[in-house]
């Protein structure tokens, strides 16, 4: 037994007086199918003990590596570091992505008192003398290494976390940066818990004369919420996203959508559950990190590894963007207010809650294209089915329902991935409505990351895409709106990102890529919801059986320009939100000031009295997205020329796709993504094709220059 695994196994003993294996299933691997998590035998007891165990274990490990007395090398000290903490990165791997698919009170109670522990554990390891010492050695002597490209970017990677991390500090400095750094963690897992918390606080109750406009489909889901609360006879809504949306799109009573856009739009400004003081405190307290780390602004700081790489460049492309569409929005605001007006009789002004609405039916008279006329060609099975098919059409996997592999709510399902040749790919979880345990919008995580053990074998992931959609009631099933099957295609482009993962190292792995490069698999793959070759492969009608007609398809298909101005607008408006937030040279007092004079350039309306984004803009403030929310534009220029790339090729050409997959799916975050990117598409990414598909050029329109890139 070598001397790591000797001081591992002394800290289990110590740790394991405290619970055996029979209480705590962490305290060995997993002896399920595909060593997927047996979800049944997890109490909330168990966490915190798991948890304290994993770090034991891990501050072992360290020891270890900064007592050696051989001289630093890539594999003494870079390869043993990035396989420390492998007990605990298997607790945390469940923790918590259930945390935000099946939470409970214990489970955040846990998590607030994991934050400061884990919050200490990373700085101990950041601010560890010895151990920087030996990973500075390493950089400073890699010429001498004999290192693969996925080596020298794990050496690159673990030096820039050391010294982004506080590594270089000394003195009162570094323990300026612990104290910072053990606040900031604790503050954004309480805002991302307020979320939570308020939102499962709101229920609206409407009585029959209230539903006017709405699709029988939310009346259903309605009177099923109500009853199941014992309240018969009435309609229970919610700020869950596909209620909230499906009740702005279609209620014609003009008064409540106003409350429920109050509603939705005022959470967590306010009481108990105010994020108001905390973001507040977390972008200052960040600002102090940066400012200890030698950048003015904590962007300036975070964007030091990203193909942006600076807050000019980030400027840039939001700038670009905004001139580029800031006309258009004009003309379909103009075009709305018109046939707002005339619908209603009088002049209209258009507000916030107006928006989805008469969009909805404008929409409707200019396509005869309606959302709602789509769901029956939507029906859940089915889009799972088309889906599957379509990954396997690109590149050739199956998707098999595996039974015997245990999920954490009924709700869920587990597959089993195979390549082409039957060989394993990976186990997929999809869990896909909403429950009161389970935060809202959607997103894609993993219960384990692909890697390659010491002795060569390919450690296959276990991927997860959790989604809120409308639920199926009494005798009919879930049926998407186009949007959802959008969502859908988005989370498992990162599902595949995930699970096609083919690299040594597990820090490396699957999305751990550069943060504006790890939405071009998502979105790259919403672009086939309007190919009607894709749609045709499932698309059909859950009680007839007669397949989408191709007058749909085309509605369907030229209704995508239709308000790309305004969605442009909107999201250029949260990227300028983060960007103004990280780029603060001091502390905000007034949010209300602050975050109408960062969004000023891109707004739509006029504010409204109560209501703040920042309180709820959970990516920036708890979801890891720190100035990086305009990393969702910078993927649409990737992800709308690789599209136009692939269907220039064919559509389902398996040349192209199994470029993709070799060059971006496979590769994670082993190379620079530019080079990556190129590979594929042989040049670098223009933003034709992204004004193109949204309508704002056309082809014959002379190029546009892409955005600078420091």
């Amino acid at each position: 037994m070598n001397k790591i695994h000797t001081i591992a196994a002394a800290a289990l003993m110590v740790a394991g007086t405290a619970m055996t294996t029979a209480q705590n299933p962490f305290l060995q691997p997993f002896d399920t199918p595909e060593g997927t998590p047996p979800f049944s035998q997890i109490a909330d007891s168990m966490w915190t003990p798991a948890i304290d165990r994993g770090i034991e274990l891990a501050q072992a490990e360290i020891a270890n590596i900064t007592s050696q007395t051989q001289r630093p090398d890539f594999e003494n000290t870079i390869v043993a570091l990035e396989a420390v903490g492998a007990d605990l990165d298997r607790v945390l791997n469940v923790f918590y992505p259930l945390l935000s698919a099946e939470s409970n009170d214990a489970m955040m109670e846990v998590a607030m008192s994991a934050a400061q522990k884990l919050s200490d554990y990373s700085t101990s390891v950041t601010l560890n003398g010895d151990l920087w010492k030996r990973v500075e050695e390493v950089y400073n002597r890699r010429d001498e290494f004999d290192l693969t490209a996925e080596d020298a970017m794990l050496l690159q990677k673990t030096y820039d976390s050391f010294a982004l991390s506080g590594a270089k500090l000394e003195g009162d400095d570094r323990e300026s940066y612990r104290r910072l750094s053990a606040e900031l963690s604790e503050l954004t897992t309480r805002f991302g818990q307020n979320v939570l918390r308020e939102l499962n606080t709101y229920e609206i109750y409407l009585g029959a004369d209230d539903l006017e406009g709405l699709p029988q489909s939310s009346i259903s889901a309605a009177a099923d919420a109500a009853a199941a609360k014992g309240r018969t006879g009435e309609y229970l809504f919610t700020l869950d996203q596909p209620v909230y949306m499906a009740f702005m799109k279609n209620s014609s009573r003009r008064d409540l959508r106003e409350k429920m856009y109050r509603l939705y739009t005022g959470r967590n400004t306010s009481g108990e559950t105010s994020n108001v003081d905390i973001l507040k405190r977390i972008a200052e307290l960040r600002l102090e990190i940066a400012r200890l780390l030698g950048s003015d602004t904590y962007a300036a700081h975070s964007l030091q590894r990203t193909m942006a790489g600076s807050p000019q460049a980030v400027y840039a492309l939001l700038d670009k963007l905004r001139d580029a569409y800031r006309p258009a929005l004009q003309a379909e605001m103009d075009e709305l207010t018109e046939f707002a007006s005339g619908l209603e009789g009088k002049p209209m002004q258009i507000m916030p809650w107006d928006y989805s609405y008469y969009s909805n039916k404008l929409k409707a008279a200019k396509y005869s294209f309606d959302e709602e006329a789509l769901r029956p060609y939507f029906e859940l099975s089915k889009v799972v089915d088309g889906v599957f098919g379509l990954a396997n059409k690109l590149y050739g996997l199956s998707f098999t329902p595996a039974p015997d592999i245990e999920v954490y709510h009924p709700d869920v399902k587990a597959y089993r991935v195979t390549d082409a040749d039957n060989s394993f790919i990976g186990v997929l979880y999809t869990d896909f409505f909403p429950r009161a345990s389970k935060r809202p919008g959607a997103w894609m995580t993993g219960f384990k990351d692909q890697y390659i053990t010491p002795e060569g074998t390919n450690s296959r992931p276990q991927v997860s895409i959790v989604m809120n959609f409308t639920k199926p009631v009494a005798d009919t099933p879930s049926l998407l709106t186009p949007y959802e099957v959008e969502t859908f295609l988005h989370e498992f482009g990162h599902a595949l990102h995930g699970l096609l993962a083919d690299t040594r190292y597990s820090s490396l792995s699957g999305t751990s890529v550069y943060r504006d490069f790890v939405e071009l698999p998502s979105q790259f793959n919403e672009n086939f919801l309007t190919e009607r070759e894709f749609l045709d492969s499932f698309a059909s009608h859950y009680q007839t059986g007669e397949k989408i007609p191709q007058q749909l398809i085309d509605r369907l298909t030229a209704s995508q320009q239709y308000g790309a101005a305004y969605a442009c607008m909107r999201q250029l408006s949260f990227g300028y939100l983060d960007m103004a937030w990280h780029t603060i040279t001091e502390p905000v007092t007034d949010v209300v000031e602050f975050e109408a004079r960062a969004t000023d350039g891109v707004k739509i309306f006029d504010a409204v009295e109560g209501s703040l984004t920042s309180p709820q803009f959970s990516h920036i403030f708890s979801g890891g997205y720190a100035a990086g929310y305009y990393s969702y534009k910078w993927a649409e220029v990737l992800d709308a020329d690789a599209f136009a790339f692939l269907k220039s090729k064919g559509l389902f050409d398996r040349e192209t796709a199994d470029s993709f997959r070799r060059n971006i799916l496979t590769r994670g975050g082993t190379e620079d993504p530019a080079e990556l990117y190129r590979r594929f598409r042989g040049q670098d990414p223009e933003i034709d094709a992204l004004l193109i598909r949204d309508g704002i050029a056309v082809p014959s329109e002379p190029a546009v220059a892409r955005p600078a890139r420091d």
